[in-house]
């Protein structure tokens, strides 16, 4: 059984995705949001498999947000991002925070039980206006600026993400303390990060912490 959350501002919109997936033996709706804020809140609580998110809430933190937040507390959980837009920019946030679909909401009741099926599977589901290459480059452009740090930078910020000093991080990979703050000079200067909160972001992002 699939446990879904399902978050979106409008009562109405949440009623039919409700009616709509219930439909399907295999799907269990645990619960629904209003605003981001109640999704994560959820989320932490309940261990949904996969959340439906609108991105555009007035309330609270936005759909953009809550994922990013969601998936910190938790990386196996699945999240498929639901929007009127179909514009390269918001299909680019979703690849760059790194959720795992995104789909219209005019899409058909079976394309939207399609994207729960396969992200529950470990795959992915983009199915917008955007032509299907050009989805592929954008996500092998975002894969590419991932590799550009070498194993010992990411593992560097691997490390900074769990809380190690340079002076611990030195003696657990053997290499002197000035080592490490080159190393995270040359990664502050590769990914152009103003501080050391960009690198954590990033790492956490993209899932260093899982090495």
């Amino acid at each position: 059984m699939i446990k879904v959350l399902i978050v979106d501002d409008h009562v109405l919109i949440r009623r039919g995705l409700v009616l709509l997936l219930e439909s399907y033996n295999n799907i269990q709706i645990i619960g629904e949001a209003s605003t981001g804020d109640e999704a994560i809140l959820f989320a932490e609580r309940n261990s949904p498999d996969v959340v439906l998110m609108d991105i555009s809430m007035p309330k609270g933190l936005d759909g953009f947000t809550a994922a990013e937040e969601i998936l910190k507390l938790n990386q196996n959980l699945k999240i498929i991002l639901l929007s009127m837009h179909d514009e390269e920019v918001y299909v680019q946030k979703a690849i760059e925070i790194n959720v795992h679909g995104y789909i219209l909401k005019k899409s058909q009741g079976g394309e939207l039980y399609d994207s729960i099926r396969t992200v529950y599977n470990g795959g992915r589901y983009y199915k917008v206006g955007i032509p299907n290459d050009q989805i592929k480059r954008m996500f092998k452009k975002q894969n590419s600026q991932n590799s550009i740090l070498s194993t010992r930078e990411k593992e560097i910020v691997r490390l900074t993400i769990l809380g190690f000093t340079n002076k611990q991080i030195s003696k657990k990979l053997m290499i002197s303390p000035k080592t490490v703050e080159n190393h995270k000079a040359n990664i502050m200067k590769k990914l152009d990060f103003k501080d050391k909160s960009d690198m954590i972001q990033y790492g956490i992002n993209n899932k260093y912490i899982e090495m």
